[in-house]
Order: C-alpha cells, then structure tokens, then sequence
C-alpha cells in the first residue's frame, strides 16, 4: 500500500493541503490589508487543493478495493 503510486500522489497532495494551509493562517497574523487579500487567496487555493486531494483519496480507495 505504502509503494502505491496512487497512494504517495494523494499523500502529497494532503502535504501540499496542509502547506497552503499554514501559509494562509500565517498571513493571518501578519495583519494589514495586503495579507488579508493574500490569505483569503490562499484559502480558496487551499479548497481547491482539498478538493483535489478528497478526489485522489476517494480514487485510491476504489482501486484498492477493485482488487485483483
């Protein structure tokens, strides 16, 4: 399961969620009108890339239930 293809693509994915996400809250802190447009910005992208990754997981659950 660990060597799946699939399965390190989505982990990534998950990796690349949870890396945006700090970015976003971090520019949280930062205050002032400039960050809370860059925040905002990087928690839509931080949607999309859940989107994304829910996608890739839901993928590698029906492959691996496939099964041979």
């Amino acid at each position: 399961m660990l060597s799946d293809p699939l399965f390190i693509i989505a982990a990534i994915a998950c990796l690349g969620v949870l890396f945006i996400l700090v970015l976003g809250i971090g520019s949280f802190g930062k205050g002032g009108e400039g960050s809370a447009k860059r925040s905002n910005k990087l928690m839509r992208y931080r949607i999309y890339a859940q989107g994304v990754a829910v996608a890739l997981i839901l993928l590698f659950v029906v492959v691996q239930n496939m099964g041979p």
